[in-house]
Order: structure tokens, then C-alpha cells, then sequence
């Protein structure tokens, strides 16, 4: 059982798997709230902020990659997608959309507990994972990585995924440094790592094209063929 209950949107139209994920995220101390399609979830969204959505790709109306990319475009909450389909594409689309993992149906409720539990890990939601206060800057960028905050020098926030700024807070803490995609994995996903995934690419290539809206001709990311990505600016803590 968590000590902390984290709160989970439950964004699914078949009322049985729903109510099964439901229970399952209930006994494992979570707070948990129901929406059977994109208009439910954004009534509840309306009244209360969760701190990771569990979203089906195959819901009616507007589907789970429209209401992801939309969510996406205001807010940087954590989004485990479920996906019936196996197919590479819908996986690809569902991250490119902006969700942050993805689990394809059927599935295995530790597998489900475990992910999600990745996800928070990875967010910082759990107070007592946070780790103590580091403040970075770098070309015209402050970053907090307790706050999970990315600024530019006037102030202006900088919108990520939690995938993204946890890619980020990787290069960061080890600027001028080729680091290898397993690398990458392993200090951004753990244990749940798996040394044939290639979001790494994904995230890294949608992290380049913010920076670079936020600060036109930045190029802070570079691919080292055969090697990984290097960070290339200079990196000053401050207090």
C-alpha cells in the first residue's frame, strides 16, 4: 500500500474493465476517480487535478490520441495509455500525442501497478522520493527539478511531459557527456526499463523541437552516431 494517496483518473468506456482497474487502483491505497469517455474526464478535470490519468486509446466520441494531444497542450499531467492494438504505430502515436507510457491490453494487474508507480516515481509525486533542491542553468534556461520547472531567463515557463523533463534533468546533471540510450533508460525508468525501447529517440526529439521554440537556434542535444545524445551546453548550479 502507498502512504500517499496519489489520485487516478480512470478514462475508460467498457464499464468492466473500468471498474476492475478501479478496484485494483483503490486496494493499492490510491484515490481514484471515473470517466467512461473525453467529455466525462473533462467534467472531473474541471473540479479536481489528478496526478496520473490511465487512458484508453479506443474511446467513443473523441478518442483517447485527440484528448491526449489536447490535454497535452495545457497541462503536462502523466498519462499511462491502454491500447488494445498491438501495432507499433499506435504506440508511436500515443507517445508522440504525449503520453508517457503506454500498456497494451490485456494486461496483468502488477504489471498495471507497477507502471503507474513508475510514472509517480518518476513525477516526483511521492514526497518521500523528492530528492533535495537542485536549481540548474543553462543557455538562457533555469530548470528546478524539485519544483519540476523549466523557465526561460524573462520568467516564462516552458511546458514538458513528465518524460520530457525527466530527460532533461538526465542531461543536465551530466552535461558535455555522451550517454547511451540504455544509459538514458536506465537513470530515467529504472528497473522498468526495456533494453529494446526506442521512446528514447521519441522523447529526445520532441524535448529538441521545445527548446528550440522556446530559444530558436539553441541546438542543446546532439546525436553521436553509434554513441547516444550528448548535452552540449554549459550547466551552472545555482542556489
Amino acid at each position: 500500500m502507498t502512504t500517499h494517496a496519489a489520485k487516478i483518473l480512470i478514462v475508460e468506456d467498457d464499464p468492466d474493465i473500468r471498474q476492475l482497474v478501479a478496484e485494483l487502483m483503490a486496494r493499492e491505497g490510491f484515490a481514484v476517480d471515473e470517466a467512461k469517455d473525453a467529455a466525462a474526464a473533462d467534467a472531473v478535470l474541471q473540479r479536481t487535478r489528478p496526478d496520473l490519468i490511465i487512458l484508453d486509446l479506443m474511446l467513443p466520441g473523441e478518442d483517447g490520441l485527440s484528448f491526449c494531444r489536447r490535454l497535452r497542450a495545457r497541462d503536462t499531467l502523466p498519462i499511462l495509455m491502454l491500447t488494445a492494438r498491438s501495432d507499433e504505430i499506435d504506440r508511436v502515436l500515443g507517445l508522440e500525442m504525449g503520453a508517457d507510457d503506454y500498456l497494451v491490453k490485456p494486461f496483468g494487474p502488477r504489471e498495471l501497478v507497477a507502471r503507474v508507480r513508475v510514472i509517480l516515481r518518476r513525477g516526483q509525486t511521492l514526497p518521500s522520493l523528492q530528492p533535495p533542491s537542485r536549481r540548474f542553468a543553462f543557455a538562457d534556461f533555469l530548470i528546478d527539478i524539485d519544483a519540476r520547472e523549466l523557465t526561460l531567463g524573462d520568467g516564462e515557463m516552458v511546458s514538458l511531459t513528465s518524460g520530457e523533463f525527466e530527460l532533461l534533468s538526465c542531461f543536465v546533471q551530466r552535461p558535455r557527456r555522451v550517454l547511451t540510450r540504455d544509459q538514458i533508460l536506465d537513470w530515467t525508468r529504472g528497473r522498468e526499463a526495456d533494453p529494446f525501447d526506442r521512446t528514447v529517440d521519441m522523447t529526445v526529439s520532441r524535448l529538441r523541437r521545445k527548446l528550440e521554440a522556446a530559444r530558436p537556434g539553441a541546438n542543446l542535444i546532439t546525436t553521436i552516431r553509434n554513441g547516444g545524445y550528448l548535452f552540449t551546453a554549459p550547466v551552472t548550479p545555482v542556489s
